[in-house]
């Protein structure tokens, strides 16, 4: 609270900071802002029905856009688009020379990568429109409880003298314009606010539905377990810090180079190998990967595949069962080692340090200290993994402990924990930086 307080005091900092609580009121007044075409009271009747769509990745999408995306509000699709999009890019990163190139010329190259990422999340934002007012349109965004055949459950009614394709043609122009105010808004508060934009609106959405999540399990629960319950997200939030803020350090030493008339190198720093080094991503591959069987089955005959979509339901759909459990858990320690392979490069940071005359002490340089990196990468990624994996799933048995049906709202664990820790923890750095620059008056003294 230090940080926040003396930023408070610095008149520009206390500038930034009011724009970006501004930016986050104008995000949030747009998530609850209706879209054309969509009845709101006939959403709000499904609500009270199936009270959310028992569908995980759809909960997932729901809980980063705070609660928007089931509402088909303008700013419903959130910040998803984007981060898929820049998750893609960083992908093809590795499989295409040309932008991996770009990556390597600095600020023009991440500049070009950024519009690049720009045009993806526009296009992702009108595939997921598109695919969302379909669902809403069917019935299936509520799991199929709302039947759309009758006019008190239809989400998208027909209007008199508008034709039904003018009004989903609307709907999904009305979505991607969200997208795109929401994703110049992030980086109105990258530019002149707090740091990261976009990780702060995600923090939002998330901080949004708090307060609403944890008072339904009180009423459901109980006082005594709701603040068991509490209690243990504290417990949760002290392990997610400690594991977010490890990291493996590895001493670099530089030697001493002549350029010209000046001497260079000879100092020593290190390279921060953090333990959870993947982040987030892993758990919102695995719960793609885990929806993808449901999606599926929904194109083919519910008859004729009667019995597998029982079986998935209540093994691959059920976060509960104790197969769901189990293949979630490894998916996210695949996809940890897989998404860390391709985001660090061992030989690419050796190169680098061979180049500018840095050495691992005891280790040669070249080679050896790829083998050397990559041996230590291996081994911290192995705790880094579990930790995600863990972390994920241990909602799921809070409301296994809990007797609830409504798990998957759950917010105080899995992706919405790890989240908002990495958020704060990496605004607070943002600010405190921001303070050590304007606090160096001793050395010029």
């Amino acid at each position: 609270m230090s940080a926040f307080t003396s930023a408070l005091r610095t008149p520009d900092l206390r500038k930034k900071l009011l724009f970006t609580v501004a930016i986050v009121g104008i995000y949030r007044l747009g998530a609850t802002l209706p879209s054309p075409g969509v009845s709101y009271a006939n959403v709000r009747a499904c609500l009270k029905i199936t009270e959310a769509a028992n569908n995980d990745l759809l909960n997932l999408l729901n809980l980063f856009s705070g609660g928007a995306l089931l509402q088909l509000s303008v700013f419903a699709l959130g910040i998803m688009p984007y981060i898929t999009a820049s998750i893609i890019l960083q992908l093809l990163t590795v499989v295409i020379p040309r932008l991996e190139q770009l990556r390597k010329e600095g600020q023009s190259g991440q500049a070009k990568i950024t519009q690049y990422t720009r045009y993806l999340t526009l296009g992702l934002a009108v595939l997921q429109a598109s695919a969302f007012v379909a669902l809403a349109r069917t019935g299936q965004l509520f799991n199929g409880l709302c039947d759309q055949n009758d006019p008190t459950y239809q989400i998208i009614p027909e209007a008199t003298g508008i034709p039904m394709w003018l009004t989903l043609s609307v709907l999904v122009m009305t979505m991607t314009a969200g997208t795109g105010v929401v994703m110049w808004l992030g980086e109105l508060i990258t530019d002149r606010g707090v740091g990261n934009g976009m990780s702060v609106l995600i923090f939002t959405s998330i901080a949004a539905r708090l307060p609403g999540e944890g008072w339904s399990i009180k009423e459901s629960s109980g006082t005594g377990k709701f603040f068991l319950v509490l209690g243990l997200v504290l417990v949760i939030i002290a392990l997610v810090v400690f594991i977010e803020q490890a990291q493996r350090r590895i001493p670099v030493q530089y030697a001493k180079r002549m350029i010209g008339r000046r001497m260079y190198g000879g100092t020593s720093t290190y390279i921060p190998l953090k333990v959870n080094q993947a982040g987030v991503v892993p758990v919102i591959f695995a719960s793609s990967l885990l929806y993808l069987p449901q999606l599926y089955l929904q194109f083919f005959d519910k008859n004729t595949l009667k019995p597998y979509q029982v079986w998935i339901q209540n093994h691959l759909a059920d976060p509960v069962s104790p197969l769901y459990i189990g293949v979630m858990f490894l998916l996210i320690i695949f996809f940890t080692y897989f998404y860390v392979s391709i985001t660090f490069n061992p030989t690419e940071v050796a190169e680098n340090m061979k180049k500018y005359g840095g050495f691992v002490p005891g280790i040669r340089p070249g080679k050896p200290t790829a083998d050397y990196l990559d041996f230590i990468l291996s081994r911290i990624t192995l705790p880094g993994a579990l930790y995600l994996g863990l972390i994920s799933v241990l909602p799921n048995f809070f409301f296994i402990w809990l007797n609830q049906s409504q798990y998957q709202n759950f917010p105080f664990g899995g992706t919405a924990v790890l989240i908002m820790v990495g958020v704060g923890l990496e605004t607070v750095k943002q600010i405190e930086s921001q303070l050590m620059q304007r606090n160096y008056e001793g050395f010029l003294r």
